[in-house]
């Protein structure tokens, strides 16, 4: 059935979710805070800004327009930059009623708070839209998705009817989606692999090869249990696609934005112009910084993300940070995690 459906975030990944809606046969209203941006999509019918060479179909109506964009919606898509969460929540706070299903397709944790984005998002909505937040993550990189190239994922929230009804508006035949009754470790998963792309970036950058990339990834998938597993999430999450999926597509691909960052890193080039020359949120910065704490607070060992706060933060050189990683003292693979 046809529903009308919002999209809050006209980047790459905001697009192509609302291309995946629209080739469902739902209304989608795809909303920028800017004009010019929201005028450009609807002139040409494609993001040529964000998401290049995909052209979008009729049933997508791009707008700045935020009351016209939520206006008798039945459902509403948050995919904004983390730093973004509160703010664009206060904004659509007075359009949004019990009965939408509100769902976000964003990755990261906030500084400062150290909270999960459903987290923000119940803070700023209220609880009783909160405990019905559902989230969409998984191995999905936009460029593939605006192709409509082979995709999985996964959704959770604590109202399982939630999810399933977000299931039923996403699959489609190159768009699968999945169930995960685990919101706590679909969201750790998600943001945390954004941690570990960085280094993966980094590692390439510095021409340390394959099997130094294939021990970050493995062993920042234990760092990533062992934060989950301390805030009571499921283990076999992360073995799963917002975990290790996850990881694989975002550490190997040119697409990973965080990836990219990571590896001009590597080659020497400042934090600052490399995310000027980015020209899009990389969610790794702030995340790692957000992380850090979180390790701290809870008294998680995660080394790998503490070698890349001395980098972001303390300005370390990646070298350094290598080394320190490869002269720690022994340990058991399986560690905190058993």
């Amino acid at each position: 059935m046809s529903k009308k459906v919002t999209v809050l975030g006209s980047g790459s990944w905001g697009t192509a979710l609302s291309l995946v809606l629209a080739d469902n046969g739902h209304h989608v209203s795809l909303w920028s805070h800017r004009e010019a941006l929201s005028e450009q999509i609807n002139n040409n019918r494609e993001n040529t800004q964000y998401l290049p060479d995909v052209k979008l179909p009729d049933n997508i109506a791009p707008t700045s327009d935020l009351a016209k964009a939520v206006n008798q919606t039945e459902m509403i898509l948050f995919v904004v930059p983390t730093k973004a969460i509160r703010d664009v929540c206060q904004q659509v706070k007075p359009y949004i009623h019990e009965d939408q299903l509100i769902i976000h397709a964003s990755k990261g944790i906030e500084p400062g708070s150290n909270k999960r984005i459903s987290e923000m998002m119940s803070e700023e909505l209220g609880d009783s839209i909160g405990q019905n937040i559902a989230v969409l993550s998984g191995p999905s990189h936009a460029e593939e998705v605006g192709k409509r190239l082979p995709t999985t994922v996964t959704v959770s929230s604590l109202n399982q009817t939630q999810s399933v009804t977000a299931q039923d508006l996403f699959m489609n035949d190159r768009f699968r989606v999945y169930t995960n009754e685990d919101l706590v470790g679909v969201e750790i998963g998600g943001a945390l692999k954004n941690i570990i792309a960085l280094g993966a970036g980094i590692s390439d950058g510095l021409g340390y090869g394959d099997n130094a990339k294939a021990a970050l990834i493995t062993r920042g998938l234990a760092e990533m249990a062992r934060l989950g597993k301390r805030l009571n999430a499921n283990p076999l999450t992360f073995a799963g696609l917002t975990g290790v999926g996850d990881l694989i597509v975002t550490c190997t691909s040119q697409h990973s934005r965080n990836y990219r960052a990571g590896n001009m890193l590597g080659q020497g080039y400042v934090l600052d112009d490399v995310l000027e020359q980015m020209g899009m949120v990389v969610e790794g910065v702030r995340t790692t910084e957000a992380v850090y704490q979180m390790a701290k607070n809870y008294q998680v060992d995660m080394p790998i993300t503490s070698g890349l706060y001395d980098l972001i933060v303390n300005e370390k050189p990646p070298k350094d940070v290598v080394d320190e990683l490869m002269n720690r003292g022994k340990t058991d693979e399986l560690e905190h995690l058993t």
